[in-house]
């Protein structure tokens, strides 16, 4: 039986890989704060259908010596690194932390994974904020990387790391760069769920405005199901490489208000308001991904369009709140 560590397992990405691999008959383990141990019922609800399948660890990204004492006690044959400092807008407001989560937790990790299991293959998860304003459309593996945020530099520095110990010390060490993927179980501080749930209180009456920013930002959507799928694939391969993945397609934010609004009968037109608090200090405007090598590759496909990925997401949010 093959043996899984995540990082990150409690959030979005991670509960559909823990999943996934569970499914796929392996052990799995996951890295998770202390805070997360003590109040299980709020901090690691996504995992609540398969907790009892889980071995779960303490450990901080930015302590080396608990991230070591857990991969001693482990010895994985796969690590997923997912667990970041990953809103944008907050990467912002606080740079200092960002940095010192994302970069020095990256670097940590693969240093105790080369000093204990370097046979074990390791997965970092990119970003297409790493390619911020891009030169090129659409974005490939070879699309020069200028991005636009403090998280998006962390990103880019824990790619190059990544390739680094690959390529310093032989180790089995991939990247994915991912597009922006969503589902029902993202945070409520990213603005596709932001909207869904917006949505669902103001067809419920509580609410009647949703504040946004920059509507014409345009992205290219997935559905993070699918997404973890490609994480696995992309550490079947014979040899290490970096993938993107991504569904091709480019949207708006008001592609996507328009779309969720409609789902309960609504004009977007009505509700939504634009605070300039919301605009980035420096903006991304198209990110639109080629995962053509990721098809070629691994055999990758998304099975979820970008109109089913919005209903499905204000169909859950509907249920929470009572409709």
């Amino acid at each position: 039986m093959k043996r899984a560590l995540i990082t990150g397992i409690t959030g979005q990405d991670g509960s559909y890989l823990a999943e996934h691999l569970l499914e796929l008959g392996y052990e799995v383990h996951g890295i998770v704060r202390r805070v997360a141990l003590e109040d299980p019922s709020h901090r690691m609800n996504r995992l609540s259908g398969v907790l009892d399948q889980l071995h779960l660890h303490s450990a901080s990204l930015e302590s080396f010596p608990s991230l070591y004492n857990v991969l001693s006690e482990v010895k994985p044959d796969e690590v997923y690194h997912l667990a970041a400092q990953s809103f944008v807008s907050y990467s912002f407001e606080d740079s200092f932390s960002t940095f010192r989560v994302n970069i020095d937790g990256t670097h940590y990790l693969l240093e105790c994974v080369r000093d204990i299991v370097p046979e074990a293959k390791f997965y970092f998860a990119g970003s297409s904020e790493m390619f911020g304003h891009a030169q090129d459309v659409p974005q490939t593996e070879k699309t020069r990387f200028y991005p636009r945020s403090p998280y998006g530099i962390t990103k880019v520095t824990g790619f190059d790391l990544t390739r680094n110990y690959r390529e310093s010390y032989g180790m089995y060490a991939s990247s994915g760069i991912l597009f922006n993927h969503e589902s029902p179980r993202r945070g409520f501080e990213f603005v596709t769920r932001k909207i869904t749930s917006y949505v669902a209180r103001i067809k419920k009456g509580e609410i009647d405005k949703l504040p946004l920013g920059n509507l014409e930002a345009k992205r290219d959507w997935g559905f993070a199901g699918d997404y973890v799928k490609a994480m696995h694939l992309m550490l079947q391969q014979e040899k290490p490489d970096d993938f993107v993945v991504a569904t091709g397609e480019t949207w708006t934010v008001r592609d996507f208000c328009e779309l969720a609004f409609a789902e309960v009968g609504m004009n977007y037109e009505d509700h939504v308001i634009i605070d300039p608090k919301f605009y980035r200090p420096a903006e991304v405007h198209l990110l639109l991904g080629d995962a053509t090598k990721a098809k070629e590759k691994l055999g990758w496909e998304p099975t979820v369009n970008f109109k089913q990925l919005v209903k499905m997401m204000v169909e859950n949010d509907l249920e929470l709140v009572g409709l």
